[in-house]
């Protein structure tokens, strides 16, 4: 897993891609705390003149606009800073998501598929959501912490050195507790993230499996640990929560005190009960706007603390995405195109591939696939042959070796649990031909012995599927996704495995279809151990321990 450095590194690295954006912010703030300065020093002037020099109301007019106006300058910048920060946050989110779905499919359907699908939907909504208030508020609090107090603490000390003194002795305490709480929060917060992820995953896989839970009458301990782990999560959730609110608890306290012993000072100061330092010079004016500016002193640096809980949940997320980004996608860079006179579709050349953890299963082997034909990969379980296909597909790249492809190749896949959305039956079927018509899907379907089952359906392409085909037996399914096949133009199909886990009945219409397929003149490579599948085809291979060898002409015959 990676580390907090790392994970630091990586949120500075787009966080600078925002630069303009983070410095508008800060410019914004640095705005809003000098109009806070000046309608601060009016307010005790006006006080002043009204008490002291018994001023006329009329004659403070210009006083009382002035002020008015660093109201409005005060809230347009604030709105300023927020709008800033939120456009650096909201464009970081989107760089972030996009990179996590860039790297998802540079890992393809091979390696993507170790991750839980809850889990990295968990990932690119929530932990990526997670990056907001360090980006737009936490990194700009930032140099407002630092520039904010100095100023005000400068102007405090212009009026009364000893005033200034007692804010600078209480202002290390809020960083120290600041620092001491996020040791604990950044944990917390990465530990709550993993629950999340395995809690989105978990409920997934339940919501996924609810028929056959249904079916075992197992729905009531499912349902248990749904809560189970939705109580866990819940506990995790409130160690944040305790740590924030005890650390907020702790940082006022330190602050009221020195905003008491401030205010105690003046007035007694005022009173004339101090007779060392600067107490005696103190004035209406110095004195109430050092009281004014106490709070102000003190209020970036509570900000910064309530948002440093922002940047434990952030780093929390970044080492989440970290982790996933760390997973290296195969290399693409032995891929090379066909030359315009070669007459196969794809060529493995001298290849090897490697899977983590579990070394080589391939090769190196030497294969070609050839216009029309249609090509049996047979062989023992384990033996190599569905990583063939994915080779094949290029859904990894070989380690070593060459994959060449003619330019412009088509492919389609067929796994042997075919992958259905949950929409009608014509949005299934149009996930290869988004034009197709009525007919057309009609006619796909017919093909794959289908018709019959779709004149029976009381809503016709319209009839609606559960997820992964719920509604569908299992040879139905894998006929709807043959009949994505037909309607697909693709010069390469490529088929693991098509007839497994479905009884004797639909493997005949399975076999029958893709019979069909390929006398229509496209190139099949089938990974089977069905014999009809192996007598299909023109040409057959045998594989085992990530070798290939041709088998003899009388094997193909069965």
């Amino acid at each position: 897993m990676a580390g907090a450095p790392d994970a630091q590194r990586w949120l500075s690295h787009h966080a600078a891609r925002q630069r303009g954006w983070l410095l508008l912010a800060v410019a914004a703030g640095l705005a809003a705390s000098a109009a806070t300065l000046v309608q601060l020093a009016l307010l005790a002037w006006i006080v002043s003149q009204l008490l002291v020099a018994n001023a006329e109301l009329a004659s403070l007019t210009p006083a009382f606009l002035a002020l008015a106006s660093c109201l409005v300058l005060r809230a347009l910048a604030q709105w300023t800073q927020e709008v800033a920060g939120q456009e650096a946050s909201l464009r970081v989110r989107a760089r972030v998501r996009a990179e996590l779905l860039a790297h998802l499919a540079a890992l393809g359907p091979v390696r993507g598929a170790a991750y839980p699908a809850g889990g990295v939907a968990s990932q690119l909504v929530e932990q990526v959501e997670a990056l907001d208030g360090f980006i737009a508020r936490f990194l700009p609090q930032c140099i407002l912490a630092v520039a904010t107090p100095l100023a005000i603490v400068s102007c405090v000390a212009w009026l009364d050195w000893l005033a200034a003194l007692f804010l600078l002795l209480a202002a290390p305490m809020i960083p120290l507790f600041m620092a001491l709480v996020g040791v604990g929060a950044e944990r917390v917060n990465r530990e709550q993230f993993a629950a999340v992820t395995r809690l989105s995953g978990h409920f997934l896989d339940r919501v996924r499996g609810l028929t056959t839970l249904q079916l075992f009458d197992r729905t009531t301990e499912a349902t248990r640990e749904v809560e189970a782990a939705a109580d866990h999560y819940r506990r995790l959730s409130l160690r944040p929560l305790r740590l924030a609110f005890l650390s907020s608890a702790v940082l006022e306290f330190f602050a009221s005190v020195a905003i008491a012993v401030v205010a105690v000072y003046v007035g007694f100061g005022l009173l004339g009960y101090i007779g060392y330092g600067p107490s005696s010079e103190l004035t209406l004016f110095s004195g109430l706007l050092i009281l004014l500016l106490a709070p102000e002193f003190f209020q970036p640096l509570r900000s910064l603390a309530q948002h440093y809980h922002d940047r434990a949940a952030a780093l929390g997320a970044a080492r989440g995405m970290l982790t996933l980004l760390a997973e290296r996608p195969h290399p693409q860079r032995h891929r090379a195109s066909l030359t315009p006179g070669d007459s196969a579709l794809v060529s493995l050349v001298d290849v090897t591939l490697a899977h983590p953890r579990r070394g080589r299963v391939l090769g190196p082997l030497d294969m070609t696939v050839l216009p029309g034909e249609t090509l049996a990969i047979t062989g023992p379980s384990g033996g190599g042959k569905s990583s063939l296909l994915h080779l094949l597909a290029g859904f990894v790249g070989p380690d070593s070796g060459r994959r060449c492809v003619r330019p412009g190749l088509r492919l389609a896949w067929l796994d042997q649990r075919p992958w259905l959305v949950q929409g009608s039956l014509a949005d299934n079927l149009r996930l290869t031909a988004p034009h197709a018509s009525d007919g057309e899907l009609e006619a796909a379907l017919a093909k794959v012995g289908l018709a019959e089952l779709l004149a029976r359906l009381p809503n016709g392409l319209d009839t609606p599927l559960g997820e992964r085909g719920s509604g569908l037996s299992g040879g139905q399914a894998q006929r709807v996704a043959l009949a994505r096949l037909f309607l697909s133009e693709a010069d390469l199909l490529l088929l693991d495995e098509p007839t497994a886990h479905l009884d004797e009945m639909s493997e005949g219409q399975v076999v029958a279809a893709l019979q069909t397929l390929a006398s229509e003149g496209r190139a099949l490579v089938i990974a089977t151990h069905h014999p009809a599948l192996m007598r299909l085809a023109s040409r057959c291979q045998y594989i085992a321990g990530g070798r290939l060898r041709e088998l003899p002409g009388e094997a193909n015959d069965g």
